[in-house]
């Protein structure tokens, strides 16, 4: 059985991601899968709940930028553009980065850079902050279908593969973040 967590039970939901777990949990427009980045075998569950090819990566968010900063390979990003990114955070706003070497190539994918969001849907930061740590985001949903908007479409969606939902609202975005490219400034996702 899917384990349904409230925002009263973060502790909870931090401690089912710390065992291993999947986690689905609301974002600024969407409901996300979260997993621990670093595990290997959450994040293969994770990508086989999705149907997804891994080869696509996935972004990763925080609370707040101490959280992503190790994964941003500094000595790459001129300053005044570190400056212009952080000033958007925390905010609906995903950069893609130079990635450090503590990237798993797993949550990368293909891809040489890794995509960073600082939320500021209180929900998903408070989750981050619970659980100490960047956390995997992906939309709740399998590949081509549109993403859950709840906790009960993520349900209805993955069913008892499902380790764990955190059941509160999405924010006020009607559409998953802008993807841009940290040292260009592309779109990568409009």
């Amino acid at each position: 059985m899917t384990a349904r967590f409230t925002l009263g039970e973060l502790d909870a939901a931090a401690a089912l991601l710390r065992d291993g777990g999947v986690l689905a949990y609301p974002t600024e427009a969407v409901y996300g899968l979260g997993c621990d980045p670093h595990d290997r075998s959450a994040f293969e569950r994770l990508f086989a709940l999705k149907q997804r090819p891994p080869t696509q990566g996935v972004l990763l968010i925080g609370a707040d930028f101490a959280q992503v900063e190790p994964y941003i390979d500094l000595t790459a990003v001129p300053a005044d553009v570190l400056v212009q990114v952080r000033e958007s955070w925390p905010g609906p706003h995903t950069w893609i980065f130079p990635r450090s070497s503590l990237v798993p190539d797993w949550v990368a994918g293909a891809h040489d850079g890794i995509a960073l969001r600082v939320t500021a849907h209180e929900p998903a930061a408070a989750l981050c902050r619970a659980y100490g740590a960047a956390l995997v985001s992906t939309s709740a949903n399998p590949h081509g279908e549109p993403p859950a908007r709840s906790a009960d479409m993520a349900i209805s969606y993955f069913g008892e593969t499902l380790e764990g939902v955190l059941d509160a609202p999405v924010g006020g975005q009607q559409r998953p973040t802008v993807i841009r490219d940290a040292l260009s400034g592309a779109i990568i996702r409009a």
